[in-house]
Protein backbone atom coordinates (compact mmCIF):
# COMPACT_ATOMS: atom_id res chain seq x y z
CA UNK A 1 0.00 0.00 0.00
CA UNK A 2 3.16 2.44 0.89
CA UNK A 3 5.00 1.24 -1.87
CA UNK A 4 6.48 4.38 -4.17
CA UNK A 5 4.83 6.87 -1.63
CA UNK A 6 8.05 7.49 -0.61
CA UNK A 7 8.99 9.86 -3.19
CA UNK A 8 5.94 12.48 -2.47
CA UNK A 9 7.45 13.42 0.98
CA UNK A 10 11.34 12.53 0.08
CA UNK A 11 12.66 16.26 0.11
CA UNK A 12 10.69 16.85 3.72
CA UNK A 13 12.42 13.63 5.36
CA UNK A 14 15.54 14.28 3.58
CA UNK A 15 15.54 18.38 4.90
CA UNK A 16 14.63 16.94 8.24
CA UNK A 17 17.60 14.53 8.00
CA UNK A 18 19.80 17.02 7.20
CA UNK A 19 18.97 19.01 9.79
CA UNK A 20 19.43 16.51 12.48
CA UNK A 21 22.97 15.61 10.99
CA UNK A 22 23.92 19.44 11.49
CA UNK A 23 22.75 19.03 14.83
CA UNK A 24 23.88 16.14 16.39
CA UNK A 25 23.80 15.06 20.09
CA UNK A 26 25.74 12.81 21.96
CA UNK A 27 23.72 9.90 23.92
CA UNK A 28 21.19 11.09 26.84
CA UNK A 29 21.65 14.51 25.26
CA UNK A 30 19.20 14.25 22.77
CA UNK A 31 16.67 17.05 23.66
CA UNK A 32 16.89 18.87 20.69
CA UNK A 33 16.28 15.85 18.50
CA UNK A 34 13.19 14.99 20.50
CA UNK A 35 11.81 18.46 20.48
CA UNK A 36 12.36 18.31 16.64
CA UNK A 37 10.57 15.02 16.43
CA UNK A 38 7.94 15.79 18.71
CA UNK A 39 7.23 19.01 16.35
CA UNK A 40 6.88 16.28 13.51
CA UNK A 41 4.76 14.28 15.14
CA UNK A 42 2.41 16.89 16.40
CA UNK A 43 2.38 18.70 12.83
CA UNK A 44 1.08 15.13 11.48
CA UNK A 45 -1.60 14.75 13.99
CA UNK A 46 0.48 12.10 15.58
CA UNK A 47 -0.36 11.64 19.73
CA UNK A 48 2.61 10.61 21.41
CA UNK A 49 3.95 9.87 25.08
CA UNK A 50 8.05 11.32 26.38
CA UNK A 51 10.26 10.52 29.22
CA UNK A 52 10.97 7.47 28.43
CA UNK A 53 15.28 7.60 29.57
CA UNK A 54 14.27 11.32 29.55
CA UNK A 55 14.59 11.65 25.93
CA UNK A 56 12.70 8.95 24.07
CA UNK A 57 9.45 9.16 22.65
CA UNK A 58 6.54 7.07 21.29
CA UNK A 59 4.38 8.11 18.65
CA UNK A 60 0.96 6.12 18.66
CA UNK A 61 -1.20 5.88 15.09
CA UNK A 62 -4.05 3.36 15.76
CA UNK A 63 -5.81 2.02 12.58
CA UNK A 64 -9.54 1.65 12.15
CA UNK A 65 -9.69 -2.59 11.82
CA UNK A 66 -8.35 -4.65 14.66
CA UNK A 67 -4.67 -5.92 14.33
CA UNK A 68 -1.56 -6.89 15.96
CA UNK A 69 0.59 -3.98 17.99
CA UNK A 70 3.53 -3.29 15.72
CA UNK A 71 6.61 -1.58 17.13
CA UNK A 72 9.45 0.84 14.75
CA UNK A 73 12.38 1.72 16.05
CA UNK A 74 14.69 4.30 14.97
CA UNK A 75 17.71 5.35 17.20
CA UNK A 76 18.55 9.10 17.66
CA UNK A 77 21.95 9.98 19.34
CA UNK A 78 25.27 10.87 17.51
CA UNK A 79 29.16 9.63 18.05
CA UNK A 80 32.24 11.98 19.37
CA UNK A 81 33.96 11.98 15.81
CA UNK A 82 35.02 14.96 14.19
CA UNK A 83 33.39 15.34 10.83
CA UNK A 84 35.52 15.77 7.79
CA UNK A 85 32.88 15.29 5.24
CA UNK A 86 32.41 18.32 3.15
CA UNK A 87 29.09 18.34 2.05
CA UNK A 88 26.91 21.89 3.08
CA UNK A 89 25.16 20.37 5.28
CA UNK A 90 28.23 18.92 8.37
CA UNK A 91 28.00 18.75 11.50
CA UNK A 92 27.67 22.68 13.38
CA UNK A 93 29.43 20.61 16.85
CA UNK A 94 32.45 20.34 16.76
CA UNK A 95 33.73 16.71 17.83
CA UNK A 96 30.34 15.17 17.36
CA UNK A 97 29.01 13.85 14.07
CA UNK A 98 26.32 11.58 12.91
CA UNK A 99 28.86 9.01 11.85
CA UNK A 100 25.78 5.78 12.15
CA UNK A 101 22.98 7.17 10.30
CA UNK A 102 21.17 7.44 13.30
CA UNK A 103 20.47 11.45 11.91
CA UNK A 104 18.46 8.99 8.52
CA UNK A 105 17.00 6.39 11.08
CA UNK A 106 14.88 9.22 12.61
CA UNK A 107 14.08 10.83 9.70
CA UNK A 108 12.65 7.81 7.91
CA UNK A 109 10.83 7.16 10.93
CA UNK A 110 9.33 10.60 11.11
CA UNK A 111 8.18 9.90 7.47
CA UNK A 112 6.98 6.36 7.95
CA UNK A 113 4.61 8.03 10.70
CA UNK A 114 3.08 10.43 8.81
CA UNK A 115 2.34 8.19 5.46
CA UNK A 116 0.81 5.60 8.38
CA UNK A 117 -1.44 8.35 9.23
CA UNK A 118 -2.54 9.20 6.44
CA UNK A 119 -4.04 5.91 5.61
CA UNK A 120 -5.42 5.20 9.33
CA UNK A 121 -8.38 4.06 7.98
CA UNK A 122 -7.33 1.31 5.78
CA UNK A 123 -4.64 0.37 8.87
CA UNK A 124 -4.92 -2.43 11.08
CA UNK A 125 -3.97 -2.63 15.04
CA UNK A 126 -2.06 0.03 16.66
CA UNK A 127 1.76 1.08 14.78
CA UNK A 128 3.93 2.18 17.59
CA UNK A 129 7.04 4.75 16.62
CA UNK A 130 9.75 4.11 18.86
CA UNK A 131 12.19 6.58 19.12
CA UNK A 132 15.01 5.49 21.13
CA UNK A 133 17.98 7.63 23.10
CA UNK A 134 21.15 7.11 23.98
CA UNK A 135 21.92 3.46 21.88
CA UNK A 136 25.75 4.58 21.28
CA UNK A 137 26.01 4.11 24.65
CA UNK A 138 27.12 0.34 25.51
CA UNK A 139 26.98 -1.52 27.40
CA UNK A 140 24.01 0.67 29.00
CA UNK A 141 21.99 1.63 26.17
CA UNK A 142 19.03 2.92 26.48
CA UNK A 143 16.38 0.18 25.06
CA UNK A 144 16.24 -1.09 28.18
CA UNK A 145 15.56 1.75 30.29
CA UNK A 146 12.74 2.52 27.95
CA UNK A 147 11.37 -0.77 28.55
CA UNK A 148 12.08 -0.12 32.31
CA UNK A 149 10.24 3.25 32.23
CA UNK A 150 7.03 1.83 31.17
CA UNK A 151 7.23 2.64 26.99
CA UNK A 152 5.09 -0.51 26.37
CA UNK A 153 2.85 -0.93 29.03
CA UNK A 154 -0.18 0.76 27.45
CA UNK A 155 0.72 -1.03 24.18
CA UNK A 156 2.48 -4.22 23.95
CA UNK A 157 3.83 -4.96 20.90
CA UNK A 158 3.48 -8.21 18.92
CA UNK A 159 6.34 -7.29 16.81
CA UNK A 160 8.93 -4.83 16.81
CA UNK A 161 11.12 -3.97 13.51
CA UNK A 162 14.54 -1.48 13.12
CA UNK A 163 16.30 -0.59 10.13
CA UNK A 164 20.03 0.41 9.83
CA UNK A 165 21.31 2.38 6.92
CA UNK A 166 24.47 -0.12 5.48
CA UNK A 167 27.00 1.06 3.27
CA UNK A 168 28.15 -2.70 2.05
CA UNK A 169 24.68 -3.09 -0.38
CA UNK A 170 23.55 -0.55 -3.14
CA UNK A 171 20.54 1.85 -3.09
CA UNK A 172 17.19 -0.49 -3.23
CA UNK A 173 18.33 -3.48 -1.82
CA UNK A 174 17.59 -4.52 1.92
CA UNK A 175 19.97 -7.22 3.71
CA UNK A 176 18.12 -9.33 6.27
CA UNK A 177 18.35 -13.14 7.58
CA UNK A 178 16.77 -14.95 10.26
CA UNK A 179 18.68 -15.85 13.56
CA UNK A 180 21.85 -13.66 14.09
CA UNK A 181 22.29 -10.32 13.05
CA UNK A 182 24.84 -8.49 14.64
CA UNK A 183 26.89 -9.62 17.88
CA UNK A 184 27.20 -10.04 21.29
CA UNK A 185 28.90 -6.40 22.42
CA UNK A 186 30.93 -6.33 25.33
CA UNK A 187 34.27 -4.01 26.56
CA UNK A 188 36.76 -4.45 29.03
CA UNK A 189 39.22 -2.30 30.39
CA UNK A 190 42.30 -3.45 32.06
CA UNK A 191 44.80 -1.38 34.43
CA UNK A 192 48.17 -3.07 34.32
CA UNK A 193 50.77 -2.03 37.49
CA UNK A 194 54.72 -1.93 37.37
CA UNK A 195 56.83 0.43 39.05
CA UNK A 196 58.64 3.05 37.35
CA UNK A 197 62.08 4.08 37.14
CA UNK A 198 64.74 5.65 34.84
CA UNK A 199 64.74 3.77 31.20
CA UNK A 200 68.77 3.24 31.40
CA UNK A 201 67.97 0.99 34.56
CA UNK A 202 65.15 -1.19 33.53
CA UNK A 203 66.20 -3.66 35.80
CA UNK A 204 65.42 -1.82 38.86
CA UNK A 205 61.96 -1.65 37.64
CA UNK A 206 58.72 -3.55 36.73
CA UNK A 207 57.73 -2.20 32.73
CA UNK A 208 54.46 -1.68 32.78
CA UNK A 209 54.68 -1.27 28.67
CA UNK A 210 56.14 -4.08 28.22
CA UNK A 211 53.63 -6.04 29.70
CA UNK A 212 51.07 -4.49 27.89
CA UNK A 213 52.21 -5.03 24.47
CA UNK A 214 52.46 -9.16 25.94
CA UNK A 215 49.42 -9.11 26.98
CA UNK A 216 48.19 -7.76 23.66
CA UNK A 217 49.67 -10.03 21.52
CA UNK A 218 48.61 -13.12 23.95
CA UNK A 219 45.14 -11.79 23.78
CA UNK A 220 44.97 -12.47 20.12
CA UNK A 221 45.51 -16.28 20.54
CA UNK A 222 42.20 -16.45 22.28
CA UNK A 223 40.36 -16.17 18.88
CA UNK A 224 42.98 -18.66 17.23
CA UNK A 225 44.15 -20.90 19.48
CA UNK A 226 40.73 -20.78 22.13
CA UNK A 227 37.69 -20.82 19.80
CA UNK A 228 36.05 -22.97 17.46
CA UNK A 229 37.66 -21.89 13.76
CA UNK A 230 33.90 -22.30 12.97
CA UNK A 231 32.32 -19.84 15.53
CA UNK A 232 33.06 -16.48 15.39
CA UNK A 233 34.84 -14.67 17.88
CA UNK A 234 37.01 -10.95 17.52
CA UNK A 235 38.92 -9.82 20.19
CA UNK A 236 40.14 -6.48 19.80
CA UNK A 237 42.11 -3.57 22.03
CA UNK A 238 41.65 -0.10 21.13
CA UNK A 239 43.05 2.08 23.41
CA UNK A 240 46.33 2.20 25.39
CA UNK A 241 46.72 4.73 28.01
CA UNK A 242 50.42 4.93 29.59
CA UNK A 243 53.47 6.62 30.26
CA UNK A 244 54.36 9.82 30.42
CA UNK A 245 58.40 10.31 29.15
CA UNK A 246 60.36 9.07 26.76
CA UNK A 247 62.98 7.88 29.11
CA UNK A 248 60.88 6.86 31.89
CA UNK A 249 59.91 3.52 32.72
CA UNK A 250 55.83 3.50 32.73
CA UNK A 251 54.50 2.19 36.34
CA UNK A 252 50.91 2.22 34.72
CA UNK A 253 49.05 1.30 31.40
CA UNK A 254 45.55 1.15 30.89
CA UNK A 255 43.70 -1.45 27.76
CA UNK A 256 40.44 -0.41 26.47
CA UNK A 257 38.80 -2.60 24.15
CA UNK A 258 35.87 -4.92 23.08
CA UNK A 259 34.73 -8.42 22.76
CA UNK A 260 32.52 -9.60 19.84
CA UNK A 261 30.67 -12.99 19.35
CA UNK A 262 27.62 -14.33 18.56
CA UNK A 263 26.97 -17.70 20.60
CA UNK A 264 26.71 -17.05 24.53
CA UNK A 265 29.02 -20.36 24.86
CA UNK A 266 31.71 -18.88 22.82
CA UNK A 267 31.40 -15.49 24.55
CA UNK A 268 31.91 -17.70 28.19
CA UNK A 269 35.21 -18.90 26.49
CA UNK A 270 36.56 -15.92 25.20
CA UNK A 271 35.79 -14.07 28.68
CA UNK A 272 37.54 -16.81 30.88
CA UNK A 273 40.39 -17.10 28.39
CA UNK A 274 41.04 -12.75 28.66
CA UNK A 275 40.66 -12.50 32.42
CA UNK A 276 43.66 -15.86 32.51
CA UNK A 277 45.91 -13.99 29.91
CA UNK A 278 45.01 -10.85 31.71
CA UNK A 279 46.13 -11.95 35.26
CA UNK A 280 49.53 -14.61 34.38
CA UNK A 281 51.03 -12.76 31.33
CA UNK A 282 51.03 -9.68 34.43
CA UNK A 283 52.01 -12.26 36.93
CA UNK A 284 55.03 -13.43 34.70
CA UNK A 285 56.60 -10.61 34.09
CA UNK A 286 56.51 -9.19 38.10
CA UNK A 287 53.76 -6.87 37.32
CA UNK A 288 49.88 -6.94 38.22
CA UNK A 289 46.50 -6.69 36.63
CA UNK A 290 43.12 -6.10 37.32
CA UNK A 291 40.60 -6.45 34.34
CA UNK A 292 37.15 -5.00 34.24
CA UNK A 293 34.81 -6.74 31.91
CA UNK A 294 31.47 -4.85 31.27
CA UNK A 295 28.57 -7.95 29.94
CA UNK A 296 27.16 -5.36 26.65
CA UNK A 297 24.19 -5.65 24.21
CA UNK A 298 23.29 -9.03 23.39
CA UNK A 299 23.41 -10.59 20.00
CA UNK A 300 20.92 -9.27 18.14
CA UNK A 301 18.89 -12.17 16.99
CA UNK A 302 16.03 -12.19 13.87
CA UNK A 303 13.04 -14.19 14.66
CA UNK A 304 12.67 -16.47 11.75
CA UNK A 305 9.09 -15.63 11.07
CA UNK A 306 9.37 -12.03 11.48
CA UNK A 307 12.43 -12.49 9.30
CA UNK A 308 10.61 -13.83 6.59
CA UNK A 309 7.89 -11.17 6.65
CA UNK A 310 11.07 -9.06 6.17
CA UNK A 311 12.04 -10.73 3.07
CA UNK A 312 8.52 -11.25 2.11
CA UNK A 313 7.84 -7.55 1.88
CA UNK A 314 10.89 -6.47 0.35
CA UNK A 315 10.36 -9.04 -2.61
CA UNK A 316 6.76 -8.29 -3.35
CA UNK A 317 7.67 -4.15 -3.33
CA UNK A 318 11.42 -4.38 -5.24
CA UNK A 319 11.79 -7.58 -6.75
CA UNK A 320 13.97 -10.95 -5.73
CA UNK A 321 17.43 -8.62 -6.59
CA UNK A 322 16.53 -6.17 -3.71
CA UNK A 323 16.93 -9.16 -0.91
CA UNK A 324 20.03 -10.53 -1.62
CA UNK A 325 22.12 -12.99 1.08
CA UNK A 326 24.03 -11.62 3.46
CA UNK A 327 26.42 -12.79 6.40
CA UNK A 328 25.92 -11.35 9.76
CA UNK A 329 27.95 -8.94 11.35
CA UNK A 330 29.98 -8.30 14.78
CA UNK A 331 28.78 -5.02 15.08
CA UNK A 332 26.45 -4.91 18.41
CA UNK A 333 23.20 -3.08 18.40
CA UNK A 334 20.85 -2.05 21.62
CA UNK A 335 18.10 -3.55 19.77
CA UNK A 336 19.03 -6.70 20.64
CA UNK A 337 17.19 -6.03 24.30
CA UNK A 338 13.91 -5.43 22.42
CA UNK A 339 14.50 -9.00 20.54
CA UNK A 340 14.81 -10.53 24.08
CA UNK A 341 11.85 -9.35 24.72
CA UNK A 342 9.50 -9.16 21.74
CA UNK A 343 9.37 -11.39 18.39
CA UNK A 344 10.61 -9.18 15.44
CA UNK A 345 13.63 -8.18 12.91
CA UNK A 346 16.26 -6.09 12.27
CA UNK A 347 17.39 -5.37 8.69
CA UNK A 348 19.37 -3.27 6.77
CA UNK A 349 18.78 -0.54 4.19
CA UNK A 350 21.31 -0.23 1.23
CA UNK A 351 22.60 2.86 1.00
CA UNK A 352 26.37 2.59 -0.96
CA UNK A 353 27.37 5.94 -2.56
CA UNK A 354 27.93 5.16 -5.92
CA UNK A 355 30.91 7.60 -7.07
CA UNK A 356 33.32 6.24 -4.29
CA UNK A 357 35.13 3.57 -5.39
CA UNK A 358 35.96 2.69 -1.31
CA UNK A 359 32.52 3.07 0.68
CA UNK A 360 33.64 4.60 4.24
CA UNK A 361 32.08 2.25 6.73
CA UNK A 362 29.89 2.95 10.25
CA UNK A 363 31.28 5.28 12.47
CA UNK A 364 33.98 6.97 10.19
CA UNK A 365 34.68 10.60 9.70
CA UNK A 366 33.95 10.60 6.30
CA UNK A 367 30.62 8.04 6.19
CA UNK A 368 27.53 9.03 4.49
CA UNK A 369 24.53 8.00 3.00
CA UNK A 370 23.10 8.40 -0.60
CA UNK A 371 19.94 9.86 0.02
CA UNK A 372 18.38 8.19 -2.71
CA UNK A 373 17.69 5.49 -0.45
CA UNK A 374 15.83 7.33 2.19
CA UNK A 375 11.92 6.86 0.37
CA UNK A 376 13.08 2.99 0.09
CA UNK A 377 13.62 3.06 4.13
CA UNK A 378 10.53 5.38 4.77
CA UNK A 379 8.21 3.73 2.28
CA UNK A 380 9.63 -0.33 3.68
CA UNK A 381 8.94 0.65 7.20
CA UNK A 382 5.69 1.98 6.55
CA UNK A 383 4.65 -1.13 4.61
CA UNK A 384 6.47 -3.55 6.54
CA UNK A 385 4.22 -2.61 9.55
CA UNK A 386 0.85 -2.43 7.68
CA UNK A 387 1.78 -5.67 6.27
CA UNK A 388 2.66 -6.89 10.05
CA UNK A 389 -0.52 -5.38 11.63
CA UNK A 390 -3.33 -6.97 9.28
CA UNK A 391 -3.11 -10.41 11.51
CA UNK A 392 -5.60 -9.99 14.27
CA UNK A 393 -3.50 -10.59 17.08
CA UNK A 394 -4.39 -14.12 19.15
Amino acid sequence: MFIGLGQTIHEEIISLRRELHQFPELSHEETRTTTRIKEELTKAGIPYKDGFATHGVLGIIKGAHPGKTIALRADMDALPIVEKNDHDFVSHKKGVMHACGHDAHTAMLVGAGKLLNTQKDKLSGTILLVFQPAEEDAPIGGAQAMMDEGVFKEYVPDEIYAQHVWPDLPVGTFGVRPGAMMGNSDRFEIRITGSSGHASMPHQTTDAIVIAAQMINSLQTIVSRSTDPLQSAVVTVGKITGGSRYNVIADDVVLEGTVRTYKADVKQTVKARLMQIVEQTASMLGGSACCKYHDGYPATRNNADAAALVAKTVQDAYGEDAQPEILPSMGGEDFGRFLEQYKGAYYWLGTAIPSREVQRPLHDPLFDIDERAIPYGVEMLAELAYQASKEESS
